[in-house]
C-alpha cells in the first residue's frame, strides 16, 4: 500500500536529497522549500530511514484537510485512528509550523491538537497518553499554510542527523546530514582522494568514510516506527541484514584531513575510532597555509572558521587571501569547496569561484564556494548560472 511522506532536510540540499530518495526506490518525489515528499510503501520508509543520509527525518502523512478555526483541527485530529497505530503507553509530543496561518495562537492550536489526540484515547481505551517534550515514544507534526492544514507521524524519532556515531565535537560543528549534502553537491565519490584540511572534529571525514565503505548511516540506531502497531519486524530485519552484507572492508580509503589544533585531531580520532572507521582516514596536524595536496587531483572540501561562532575577523582578514594562494600554487589541478557564512571569505580570498551554493547551516545563510584550481590565472569559467545546487562527478 502506497503512503504519502515528506523528508524535511537543510535548505539548499533539497535536490541532492531528491536523487538520494530515488536511489531508495522513493514514487512521485517533489522537492520544495525545506524537503521533499515522496510516495512509498512501508520498505520503502523504512530504507529511507536507515540510509538516507541527507534528510532530517521521516515523516508520514496521515491527514490533510482544509481548515478556518482551531475547532476545525481538532475535529480533523480526532477523528484519526490514533489508536490503531500506537498504544496509549507511549509518550507524545506535538511540533507545529506554520506559514501565513490566519489563526491568533499557535501554542493554542499546537495544545488543542494534543488534546484531540488524548480525547481520542481516552474515548477508546479510558486512558491517555503522557506528554515528554525531551524525549517522547511518538512525535506529531503539523503545518498549517493559509488554508490547509497537514498532520504527520514522525517515523524517525530522534532526528536522523543523530547517527550515534560522534562521540565529541568541537566548537562548531556542522550536522551530519549537511556534512553528507555537500559531499553530494561536491560530486565526490569513492576512489577520488579527498581532503578536508581544517577537519575540526571531523564530520565531513566520518561521512565521507562511511560512504567508501557503504555503511547505513542508521545502522546503529533505533527508529520510532519500531513502536508503530503496523511495524513489520521481518522485513526490517531483512533491510537491516542487506544493508550489512552489502558493507566494505574498513581499509583506507583515499581520504586525508588535518588541522591547526590537536585537540580537533583528537575529537577526530576518538570519532574514527568509535565508528571503527579509523583505518580509513590518514590524519596529521599541520597548518592548512602550509600543507601540499596529497594527490595530484582531487576534492578538498571544508567548512573554515568564518568569524560567526568561532575566528577573528581581522585575523580572518588576513588568512583568506594566503588561503587562497595556497590553494592556487599548491592544489592545482583539485576542486576546492569552502563553506561560509563570511562574504568577506569570497571577497578576499583572491579567487574566482566557479559555483556558489546557497545553503542553510541551522539558521545560518552560508554559500558553499567551488573553486576550480588551474595553473595560472583564475578567470571565470562559464557557468550555466551562479546560483546552483548539484555539481557532477569528476571522472
Amino acid at each position: 500500500m502506497t503512503e504519502r511522506f515528506f523528508a524535511p532536510c537543510p535548505r539548499g540540499l533539497e535536490t541532492v536529497l531528491a536523487a538520494e530518495l530515488e536511489r531508495l526506490d522513493a514514487t512521485s518525489i517533489q522537492a520544495s522549500p525545506g524537503g521533499v515528499g515522496f510516495h512509498g510503501n512501508w520498505q520503502t520508509c523504512y530504507r529511507a530511514n536507515l540510509e538516507s543520509r541527507i534528510a532530517s527525518r521521516i515523516l508520514w502523512q496521515i491527514a490533510k484537510d482544509q481548515y478556518r478555526s482551531e475547532a476545525d483541527i481538532y475535529d480533523l485530529t480526532h477523528s484519526l485512528p490514533w489508536q490503531d497505530w500506537f498504544e496509549p503507553r507511549l509518550s507524545i509530543k506535538v511540533n507545529l509550523a506554520a506559514i501565513k496561518c490566519p489563526l491568533r495562537s499557535l501554542d493554542f492550536v499546537t495544545l488543542r491538537i494534543k488534546d484531540a489526540v488524548c480525547d481520542k484515547f481516552r474515548a477508546i481505551h479510558g486512558k491517555r497518553p503522557d506528554i515528554d517534550t525531551v524525549a517522547p515514544d511518538m512525535r506529531i507534526h503539523g503545518f498549517l499554510n493559509a488554508q490547509e492544514f497537514t498532520l504527520y507521524l514522525d517515523t524517525s524519532g530522534e532526528a536522523l542527523f543523530k547517527r550515534g556515531l560522534r562521540q565529541t565535537q568541537g566548537e562548531a560543528p556542522l550536522r551530519e546530514n549537511l556534512a553528507a549534502g555537500i559531499l553530494a553537491l561536491t560530486g565526490w565519490q569513492p576512489g577520488t582522494p579527498l581532503l578536508d584540511p581544517m577537519c575540526g572534529s571531523g564530520t565531513l571525514l566520518l561521512e565521507a568514510a562511511q560512504i567508501a565503505c557503504r555503511i547505513a548511516p542508521g545502522s546503529g540506531r533505533q527508529f520510532a516506527f519500531e513502536q508503530l502497531k503496523l511495524f513489520d519486524a521481518r522485513s526490517w530485519k531483512k533491510l537491516k541484514q542487506t544493508a550489512t552484507e552489502r558493507q566494505h572492508e574498513r581499509t583506507f580509503q583515499s581520504i586525508y584531513g588535518s588541522d591547526l589544533y590537536g585537540s580537533a585531531l583528537a575529537h577526530t580520532r576518538n570519532n574514527l575510532a568509535a565508528a571503527g572507521l579509523a583505518e580509513c582516514v590518514t590524519l596529521k596536524q599541520a597548518n592548512v597555509l602550509e600543507i601540499s595536496a596529497p594527490a595530484e587531483t582531487g576534492i578538498l572540501v571544508s567548512n573554515p572558521p568564518y568569524g560567526v561562532r568561532i575566528g577573528d575577523h581581522q585575523m580572518l582578514a588576513e588568512f583568506y587571501p594566503r588561503l587562497g594562494d595556497v590553494l592556487k600554487q599548491r592544489f592545482s589541478g583539485w576542486r576546492a569547496f569552502l563553506l561560509t557564512a563570511d562574504p568577506l571569505l569570497a571577497k578576499s580570498i583572491r579567487l574566482t569561484p566557479s559555483r556558489r551554493t546557497p545553503l542553510f547551516n541551522g539558521a545560518l545563510e552560508c554559500r558553499l564556494l567551488e573553486y576550480r584550481l588551474v595553473a595560472g590565472s583564475m578567470r571565470r569559467e562559464k557557468q550555466p548560472s551562479s546560483e546552483s545546487s548539484t555539481n557532477q562527478p569528476i571522472t
